[in-house]
């Protein structure tokens, strides 16, 4: 094994992986968020859509969409 062959491997990119998304698949989610942004007119920069695009679910509990009640 040549140096930069020892050097990928440590590095970890002499493999193709897939990131850990939690579980979650992001064009799914963003799709569903997409689509909600629209049918509630939440339109970019306003508060509902930074608490829309950025609120953390799983860390905070908070629920991004409540108007799908």
């Amino acid at each position: 094994m040549d140096e930069l062959e020892r050097i990928k491997q440590l590095a970890g990119v002499d493999k193709i992986s897939s990131v850990d998304s939690m579980g979650e698949n992001l064009s799914y989610t963003g799709t569903e968020k997409a689509k909600y942004q629209r049918q509630h007119n939440i339109r970019p920069g306003s508060n509902e859509w930074f608490k829309l695009w950025f609120a953390r679910p799983k860390l905070t509990g908070e629920n991004p969409m409540p108007k799908n009640k």
